[in-house]
């Protein structure tokens, strides 16, 4: 499934735009999806630093600073791991808004306690940064489109 997020791009840069707020992303399961949507639009290299895609535990830590600990004792795809993704690619990329994304697409790599679909996002902004998980229902593709939809949308409503 193939879900058209320009015009959820479109909404993020002009608010961003309007509220001279720049941003910049930490991804893992969506694979550099989220920046490329916000790329599609024009002017968005106003607002849009940079992102890090950050797909394997070592990347995390070595270019994100998740310390190994947090990945050890909750694992990748947890609160405390997008918390730390976000807050790295805040201070990375020196954007007033960071975003991170972290999830089991599947068709493999679920478990009981985290199945397929589990996405943790994390939002860093003005030294705070909170964090929220969705499982999203469907096959990987509907999967990480639904990340990135979530994303963009949840972004937009932190502007306002």
């Amino acid at each position: 499934m193939n879900i058209d997020m320009r015009p959820l791009a479109e909404r993020l840069i002009a608010e961003a735009t309007s509220r001279n707020i720049t941003m910049s992303f930490a991804e893992s399961c969506t694979g550099g999806l989220i920046a490329g949507s916000v790329t599609d639009v024009s002017g968005a290299s106003k607002v849009f630093l940079g992102s890090a895609v950050t797909y394997s535990n070592e990347a995390k830590i070595s270019i994100l600073g998740v310390d190994p600990q947090i990945i050890n004792d909750f694992g990748a795809v947890s609160s405390q791991c997008a918390e730390k993704m976000a807050e790295g690619a805040r201070r990375i990329f020196k954007s007033d808004i960071a975003l991170s994304v972290t999830g089991i697409a599947g068709p493999d790599g679920g478990s009981e306690e985290k199945p397929v679909g589990t996405v943790w996002f994390g939002i860093s902004q003005s030294g705070r940064t909170y964090t929220f998980e969705k499982i999203f229902g469907g096959e990987r593709a509907l999967i990480r489109s639904s990340a990135v939809e979530t994303a963009l949308i949840s972004l937009i409503e932190r502007m306002k």
